[in-house]
């Protein structure tokens, strides 16, 4: 079984380069994020016409969460709301689970937070908060968990092309914590299972030729509990998609299970 998370950057610019990712890699779960579009306009049918079945939970412009899987999921959750009552951190769309043989594929879109101390900053660390007791409420029901997406956090500094301040977004020791806060629920980073050297990236900037000077970070993930954990045989980052013609900034992460 493959499972694959990707930030498209917005899925209808994207549509061919999605479609053709899809047709030559046909994982059984794709999680997608930053979708920015609401539900009425998804372009569903030419994934539909792939053989998935689409969950989606969009806004406008900004955001968006999507999954789409070879078999029907089940008990489909939108948002923290609920498991956790939390309305006001659902306003954007960044979270929706489901289950399928077993597994519950739980798809993240986390807060960039901006600037270290800024308003955007906080949110993102009180929603870390949140995705903590969500988890660890799921984890009651669903002992087998893949928490997959794009965290806006590169845990380690061998997950960026050079060491970054303290102060920068994305690698503070704040931010850093409030994720390995989580992952202590009992989660494994499934990529660090299989490689461990520096150099590996899911994101690149668009700007001053980051991709081409491979100046990247690795800041999309996939976690699992102990017993998918000891289930993956590979977890892999395929940099194909950022290569074409106006790609994504990011590239998919595939773990497979056995």
């Amino acid at each position: 079984m493959k499972i694959a998370t990707w930030n498209v950057n917005s899925i209808r610019s994207r549509l061919a380069i999605a479609q053709d990712w899809l047709t030559a890699n046909p994982v059984d779960v794709l999680c997608l994020q930053e979708t920015k579009v609401i539900d009425p306009d998804f372009p569903r049918e030419p994934f539909e016409a792939l053989g998935y079945h689409l969950a989606i939970a969009g806004q406008k412009s900004y955001n968006g969460v999507a999954i789409f899987s070879r078999q029907p999921l089940a008990d489909v959750k939108i948002g923290f709301e609920p498991v956790l009552g939390v309305t006001e951190l659902d306003q954007q769309k960044r979270v929706i689970s489901g289950v399928i043989n077993g597994i519950r594929v739980v798809n993240l879109y986390v807060p960039n937070g901006s600037a270290v101390g800024s308003e955007k900053y906080e949110y993102k660390l009180t929603w870390l908060a949140a995705l903590k007791s969500y988890l660890s409420q799921l984890k009651i029901k669903d002992a087998q968990l893949c928490v997959c997406g794009d965290f806006n956090i590169a845990l380690e500094d061998r997950d960026i092309y050079e060491p970054k301040a303290e102060n920068q977004v994305g690698a503070s020791p704040t931010e850093r914590a409030a994720l390995q806060s989580v992952l202590e629920l009992g989660l494994t980073d499934a990529f660090r299972q299989f490689t461990q050297e520096a150099g590996h990236y899911s994101w690149w900037d668009y700007r001053q030729g980051g991709f081409q000077r491979d100046r990247g970070w690795r800041i999309d993930h996939i976690y699992l509990t102990p017993e998918l954990s000891k289930r993956a045989i590979s977890c892999t980052i395929d940099r194909e998609p950022r290569q074409r013609e106006k790609p994504s900034d990011h590239t998919p992460v595939i773990v497979e299970l056995e």
